[in-house]
């Protein structure tokens, strides 16, 4: 996919069962991790590290109460959108509200520090203007999520916790196999934080 790309990183989930276990004032996206390349960093640089340099616009969303999330991302490059909510619907529709005007989007969730580089170009390869492209990893659907053109308008309209999988039904769903269990690890546990 050659036409600008918007990469939007989902970052305002509160993670509650992660609070639950490891504190209340511990915020997953900050908690260290080591990544699949062997450094410590935040949960939250680790995917933004994983990232392609795109040629369109880089998105984060989040809450106004995460200053060291915020200036993590804006150190990377990316855009802040700032919202009230913590619901998945209403994340992705601020991200894409952002840059409407691109071709496709990239919606990245902030606590799945483990997927490769690779991983993440392949679905970016495989997005065109009538399809959702997904990662596959044994069976599963994973992520990063990319949606064509045509996608948008839904992208825009979700709202509350409701993620954009029912857009799956509106279009092609082209499948792209990786190796890589990453794209189904996501850090919902302070256990998750060391990846096997």
């Amino acid at each position: 996919m050659s036409e600008p790309i918007g990469i939007i990183v989902l970052a305002a989930g509160q993670g509650r069962r992660f609070r639950q276990l490891a504190g209340a004032d511990k915020d997953k996206l900050l908690a260290d991790c080591t990544g699949r390349d062997g450094a410590v960093r935040s949960v939250i640089e680790q995917v933004l590290v994983s990232l392609p340099a795109s040629q369109g616009r880089r998105v984060l969303v989040t809450t106004a109460d995460r200053p060291q999330v915020i200036r993590m991302a804006q150190a990377y490059g990316f855009e802040i959108v700032l919202i009230e909510s913590a619901g998945m619907g209403d994340s992705i529709a601020a991200g894409v509200k952002a840059c409407p005007e691109l071709g496709s989007w990239l919606i990245v969730l902030g606590d799945m520090p483990f997927i490769l580089p690779s991983s993440i170009e392949r679905v970016v390869a495989g997005i065109a203007d009538d399809c959702v492209c997904v990662p596959v990893h044994e069976g599963k659907y994973g992520h990063p999520v990319g949606f064509g053109r045509r996608f948008g308008p839904g992208l825009m309209g979700l709202s509350g916790d409701h993620g954009a999988k029912p857009l799956f039904a509106q279009g092609r769903v082209v499948e792209v196999a990786v190796d890589d269990p990453g794209v189904l690890w996501d850090v919902d546990i302070p256990e998750k934080l060391l990846f096997k």
